[in-house]
């Protein structure tokens, strides 16, 4: 079955690997690439890549009333693959107002696990207003104490002319297409959590990254 969502939202011993991002008033964006390192997902570098702890992307935004932040993992992917739920990676959202902003102030962890009909299901916790945990099933819009979490696949979102980039450096000549996407028609697993933007303090920067240890044990 083919599978493609836009990834919505502001609907107006450990394998580490990490990504950041930073937004406030004015500051641009910092990404690392996409599918940096490659060996953590391509097949022809490693084969046995750990699709599943390999972090895609980190996106960070917000409105007037909500700040949305999103990680994207375990991609591309083909449409017709499903979605990449391991309960053995922990993944790690850190949120940061601390000045240096080396102090995580919102740690926001998930897990993915099945239940007794073998239905994965996410359990998000540290989000900063909610008693307890978010927890819920995959696919499905989750919401507890003006939080909303939604965990499964999505179109990737990520776009890159990769042909474009091989021409430029074989020729020494620009040859992007702004309507050229390698990562088009491919998907990726991602969760996407919207929080309350007087929870957090977009009017200083603030920086987001996150990380995915790898282990074994309990949801």
């Amino acid at each position: 079955m083919k599978y493609s969502k836009a990834i919505p939202f502001a609907l107006g011993g450990l394998s580490l690997a990490t990504a950041a991002v930073l937004f406030a008033p004015g500051v641009g964006i910092i990404a690392a690439d996409h599918l940096d390192p490659p060996a953590r997902t391509d097949p022809a570098v490693d084969s046995t890549p750990d699709r599943a702890a390999d972090i895609a992307d980190v996106y960070a935004w917000h409105t007037d009333t909500s700040v949305i932040v999103a990680m994207t993992f375990a991609g591309p992917q083909a449409t017709d693959q499903p979605a990449t739920y391991d309960p053995d990676v922990l993944y790690s959202i850190n949120v940061s107002n601390s000045s240096p902003r080396t102090t995580t102030d919102i740690p926001i962890r998930f897990r993915f696990g099945t239940g007794a009909m073998d239905q994965f299901g996410v359990s998000v916790t540290g989000l900063p207003g909610v008693t307890g945990a978010i927890r819920g099933s995959v696919e499905t819009e989750l919401e507890k104490d003006g939080v909303r979490v939604w965990a499964g696949l999505f179109d990737d979102p990520f776009f890159f002319d990769l042909q474009g980039f091989r021409d430029t450096l074989n020729t020494g000549t620009l040859s992007f297409d702004s309507e050229r996407d390698f990562f088009a028609g491919q998907n990726l697993t991602a969760v996407v959590i919207e929080i309350p933007r007087d929870r957090i303090d977009p009017g200083a920067p603030v920086d987001v990254w996150a990380a995915t240890a790898r282990f074994g044990g309990q949801l």
